[in-house]
C-alpha cells in the first residue's frame, strides 16, 4: 500500500528546484532549450570522444546542428543509449509525445521550431511538476549583466541566485570592492542565495584572497541581508582542457574547512553540496553538528539514480527529513522532465522501506505524514532555509 501511496504523493507534489542554469523566455539567447541543446550537452558531449574517432578540436569546429547530428547518430542510433544522460533524451522526448523510435532528428526540429518559449517553459514545468526553479546568475558576466541592466525581469517561475564563481575564485578584489558589488547586484536581482562552485583543494581558513573575501565582504553582506550561502565542493577545472566544459573532473575535499565556516559563523546559514562521492556521510555528520548546515542535493557526477539512492538513504538514517534531496542542475529547459522523474521513480522505493520499518517498529504511517515529508523534503526546507522576496 505504502508504495502506491508515496508514489502518488510524490507524483502530485510540486518541486521547487532550488540549482538549475535555466533561464526566463525574456533573457532571450541565455536560454538553452529545443533538441540540438539537448544533445550537444557537455555529458553526452564527453561520451561522443568515447565512440566516436572525431577529435576535439575537429569537434568545435561543426556548427551547432552538426554536433547534434553527430551526437545523435554516435549515441542514439549507432549504440543504445543506456547512460543516464542518452537515456534522458529519450525520456524527455517521449514524454512531450514525439516518437523515439525515428532515426532522423528532423520530427524534433520540426516540433521545437513550432514552439513559443513562453508558452513552451509552462508545459516544461508542468510535466516535470516544478513550481519554481533557482537559476544561476554571474554579475560579471557581460551578456547576462546588460540583460539585468535593460530591466529585464525574471518573472515568478524562476528565482534568482547571484554567482561568486569569478570573484572569488578569480581575480583580485578587495573587500569593500566585493560588498559594494553584491550589496548592488542583490539590489538588483533580489537573490535567493550567494553561490559558489569549489575545488576539491578549497581550504579555510587560509592565508589567500577567497579567505579574505569570505570573511570580509561574502558572509557580511549575506548575514546582512539573510542570505544563504550555498558551497558546492569538489570540482577539478579542467582536467582534459581540450573537451571544454566536458572536460572537468571530481574530487574529494577537506570538509574540516565547512566546519570551520560554521563554526565561525553560526548567524549564517551554508547549503553545501559536495561532488565527491567519498564525502557525503562527512557532510550528513557535520549537518548532526551545525543546524546552520543544510546538504542538498546530488550534483553532477553524483546525479546517477543509484548514487542518488544511496546518499538519500544515507541522509533519511542520519538527519530524518532535514535536507533537500535533489536539484536537476538543469542546463537545458526540458532535462527538467527526465532529472524529476528520476527523482520521483528513485524517492518512491526509499520513502516506502522507511515508512515500512517505522511501522515495523511500533508507529502507522498517514498520507498526511507522507505528504508533510514531501513537501517539506521538495520545497519546505528551501522556502524556510531562503528569504521572502525582498523589494
Amino acid at each position: 500500500m505504502h508504495h502506491a501511496l508515496v508514489e502518488a504523493v510524490l507524483a502530485e507534489t510540486k518541486v521547487v528546484d532550488i540549482h538549475t542554469h535555466l533561464f526566463p523566455a525574456a533573457f532571450g539567447r541565455l536560454l538553452s532549450w529545443g533538441i540540438d541543446d539537448l544533445l550537444t550537452y557537455h555529458y553526452l558531449e564527453a561520451e561522443l570522444f568515447r565512440f566516436s574517432s572525431i577529435r576535439p578540436e575537429q569537434y568545435w569546429t561543426l556548427a551547432l546542428g552538426e554536433r547534434a547530428d553527430l551526437i545523435w547518430k554516435t549515441l542514439f542510433v549507432d549504440h543504445t543509449p543506456l547512460s543516464e544522460a542518452a537515456r534522458g533524451v529519450i525520456a524527455v522526448l517521449a514524454a512531450l509525445g514525439l516518437d523515439c523510435s525515428t532515426t532522423s532528428l528532423e520530427p524534433f526540429r520540426k516540433y521545437f521550431a513550432g514552439l513559443d518559449p513562453a508558452d513552451h517553459i509552462s508545459h516544461v514545468f508542468d510535466v516535470a511538476g516544478v513550481s519554481e526553479v533557482v537559476m544561476t546568475n554571474d554579475p560579471l558576466d557581460p551578456d547576462e549583466a546588460a540583460v539585468w541592466e535593460s530591466g529585464a525581469a525574471p518573472g515568478t517561475k524562476f528565482r534568482p541566485a547571484l554567482r561568486l564563481d569569478r570573484i572569488l575564485n578569480e581575480g583580485s578584489w578587495t573587500a569593500a570592492d566585493a560588498r559594494r558589488l553584491l550589496e548592488t547586484w542583490s539590489r538588483r536581482m533580489k537573490p535567493a542565495y550567494m553561490a559558489v562552485s569549489l575545488p576539491d583543494a578549497f581550504v579555510f581558513p587560509a592565508g589567500d584572497t577567497r579567505t579574505m573575501l569570505l570573511r570580509e565582504a561574502v558572509l557580511p553582506v549575506c548575514r546582512a541581508l539573510g542570505l544563504p550561502l550555498s558551497l558546492m565542493i569538489g570540482v577539478r577545472r579542467g582536467v582534459n582542457p581540450a573537451l571544454r566544459s566536458a572536460g572537468d573532473a571530481s574530487g574529494r575535499a577537506d570538509l574540516r574547512s565547512v566546519e570551520a565556516l560554521c563554526r565561525e559563523f553560526p548567524d549564517n546559514r551554508f547549503l553545501v553540496s559536495v561532488l565527491s562521492r567519498e564525502n557525503q556521510h562527512e557532510l550528513c555528520v557535520y549537518a548532526r553538528k551545525f543546524s546552520n548546515l543544510l546538504p542538498f542535493g546530488c550534483w553532477w557526477f553524483m546525479n546517477n539514480p543509484s548514487i542518488v539512492e544511496e546518499i538519500t538513504r544515507e541522509r533519511l538514517e542520519m538527519l530524518g527529513t532535514s535536507f533537500i534531496p535533489q536539484h536537476s542542475d538543469a542546463r537545458v529547459l526540458e532535462q527538467l522532465i527526465y532529472k524529476w522523474r528520476n527523482t520521483r521513480r528513485t524517492l518512491t522505493p526509499v520513502l516506502t522501506d522507511v515508512y515500512q520499518r517505522l511501522e515495523q517498529d511500533g508507529r502507522p504511517v498517514t498520507r498526511d505524514d507522507i505528504q508533510r515529508d514531501v513537501d517539506a523534503l521538495f520545497r519546505g526546507n528551501f522556502e524556510r532555509w531562503a528569504p521572502v522576496r525582498f523589494d
